[in-house]
């Protein structure tokens, strides 16, 4: 566990829900105590074109500025969506703005479909991976230092100003999600300060974490300088509802890549209390969860109150009012 204890946070896709619907959701969570509220970078909701939904990092913006001690951040931003450079930039001013409430969560992207239709480069695995580790270059050298000098094969920036910098130190907390042995685990190694298991690889956690510790030792890291996070789903419910919620969770989020059955978290207050036990023991510090009714008001406080009660817990530094 790290010397912050044990982290919650949600993740509510912003599809089919106005503005006031997410804010709602987003001060909801602040007032009852989670760490961190989570947004997708999609430019629509994957197979879903006619089902309005709002841009991320704009949508993540109002939010901090309506909250006062919420994280705010991403699973994940596309990184072929922004020029590192701008992207650094504005991340540092949201984290100036936010009072230092910001967490970076970053990919190299997951659907072809709109970046071919907007006309955004995709290419193979390989190249976007490529792509992801140069913009991790920058974005860590921007938040370090006032002026940066790049050149790699996708991106180059020279002598970049980026002041002021950011509030948070020793820079906003850079979270790469993924399983790949290959290409991102040593992405994790390099550069995250927080590895974030997806829903999809939830049934490996113990070959992951020992695949990620010697990815850590390859690079000269210590692997217990890394926070590890889980993303997954989440069905709670007192004893009488249990059933009615893992079936909303089950119809909502069945398919194997939300790895419900696999690694989701479903049961009563007690039966969830203790699974978060087991991996906070295993070495897990933070939790993002999607709940099987969207974070219902009280879903929300059901957790709150009978799971997260439970744990050591202190807020990061920066939970300073936002400016206006």
């Amino acid at each position: 566990m790290t010397d912050d204890g044990v982290q919650f946070g949600i993740y509510l896709p912003q599809v089919g829900m106005s503005f006031e619907d997410v804010l709602a959701r987003a001060l909801e969570c602040e007032r009852l105590g989670y760490d961190s509220f989570w947004l997708f970078d999609h430019l629509y909701s994957p197979g879903q074109p006619t089902v309005p939904s709002y841009e991320g990092f704009t949508l993540a913006t109002a939010l901090l500025a309506r909250t006062s001690a919420l994280r705010v951040g991403h699973l994940v931003l596309c990184n072929n969506f922004r020029h590192p450079a701008l992207l650094a930039k504005m991340l540092t001013t949201l984290d100036v703005i936010s009072g230092g409430r910001v967490e970076v969560g970053i990919g190299s992207g997951s659907v072809e479909r709109e970046h071919l239709e907007a006309g955004i480069a995709w290419g193979p695995m390989a190249e976007r991976s490529a792509r992801l580790q140069e913009a991790l270059e920058i974005l860590t050298r921007m938040f370090a230092g006032p002026a940066t000098t790049f050149e790699g094969d996708h991106y180059r920036v020279a002598d970049l100003p980026n002041v002021p910098g950011p509030v948070q130190q020793p820079r906003p907390p850079i979270h790469i999600g993924g399983a790949g042995p290959k290409r991102t685990l040593p992405l994790v190694a390099r550069y995250a300060d927080v590895w974030n298991v997806p829903t999809y690889a939830l049934d490996r956690l113990d070959e992951l974490g020992r695949q990620v510790d010697a990815a850590c030792e390859r690079v000269g890291r210590d692997p217990a300088t890394l926070v590890r996070s889980v993303e997954a789903v989440l069905a709670i419910a007192p004893e009488d509802g249990l059933e009615a919620a893992i079936a909303t969770a089950r119809r909502r989020y069945g398919t194997p890549g939300f790895g419900l059955d696999a690694g989701g978290f479903a049961g009563t207050p007690a039966q969830v209390t203790e699974r978060v036990g087991e991996l906070v023991a295993a070495g897990f510090s933070s939790f993002v969860f999607i709940t099987h009714d969207r974070a219902g008001s009280d879903t929300l406080q059901l957790f709150a109150e009978e799971v997260m009660a439970h744990f050591p817990r202190r807020r990061r530094p920066g939970a300073a009012a936002p400016q206006r």
